[in-house]
């Protein structure tokens, strides 16, 4: 008979793939970033929320703190380079006060794991301790995680538009959080459940509000296309009629 801890390995295994493709699904996003060379409506706070998350689990995945995470370690670790590298492309396409208050807080970021993780390791003596410490920690900003869409599902409500909240990343969410519920429920852990039991909750939000405004973001979408075709046509005849006249 399969042991419950080779099956919660399986489902550790299959939510370190889940979680990759949640790091990876703002890859369109930022190649619309990097294409238009700007951040448009787009917002900071999910990929600064997920790096801080990121970091703290693998400040709670290291063996000096909680022994035997290896699966926690390995992809958060790959998530913490992921979510690095596009908030130095939003760094790099955004502007003035934004960029500042982008920067401002990863350095914060930084310097605040970086801190805690010292603490912990230097002061508290057993992994119990550790963990218990960090575990709460985690609780806490992996709930900001999930919460940091909020933000952009307000914009959503206010403009009837899901253009700026995609729904690959809005279906990775909530897959990654079900799996590593139940990776967390079969040997009971706090600490990964309660974050991820809510990201599962938060998700089902975001998608039904994706259904609520597909249609009226496809109309939204087509009328701005539309305006963009009339301009451009304008333009071409009032060309056209510029150079006619200078011909005369």
């Amino acid at each position: 008979m399969i042991s419950a801890d080779t099956i919660r390995t399986v489902v550790g295994i299959i939510g370190n793939g889940l979680s990759l493709i949640l790091f990876l699904s703002p890859l369109p996003t930022f190649r619309r970033i990097c294409k238009t060379k700007s951040v448009e409506q787009f917002s900071a706070a999910p990929y600064l929320a997920t790096l801080l998350n990121c970091m703290f689990w693998v400040v709670y995945g290291l063996p000096l703190v909680h022994p035997n995470s290896t699966l926690v370690l390995t992809i958060n670790g790959t998530g913490t380079a992921i979510e690095l590298v596009y908030v130095v492309l939003f760094l790099a396409h955004s502007q003035g006060k934004q960029r500042r208050r982008v920067l401002g807080l990863l350095a914060l970021e930084i310097a605040f794991v970086g801190l805690i993780a010292g603490l912990v390791i230097g002061l508290l003596q057993t992994h119990e301790r550790r963990s218990l410490v960090v575990g709460i920690i985690c609780i806490v900003f992996g709930t900001m995680m999930y919460v940091a869409p909020l933000a952009v599902m307000k914009l959503v409500i206010q403009t009837k538009s899901v253009e700026y909240m995609p729904l690959f990343l809005s279906l990775a969410s909530f897959f990654n959080g079900v799996c590593w519920t139940a990776y967390a429920l079969l040997r009971f852990d706090l600490f990964i459940t309660i974050p991820n039991s809510l990201g599962v909750l938060f998700s089902v939000a975001q998608l039904i509000l994706h259904m609520l405004y597909y249609k009226s973001t496809k109309q939204q979408l087509e009328a701005r296309k539309k305006t963009t075709e009339i301009d451009l046509t304008a333009v071409v005849v009032k060309g056209e009629a510029a150079q006619q006249n200078g011909r005369h």
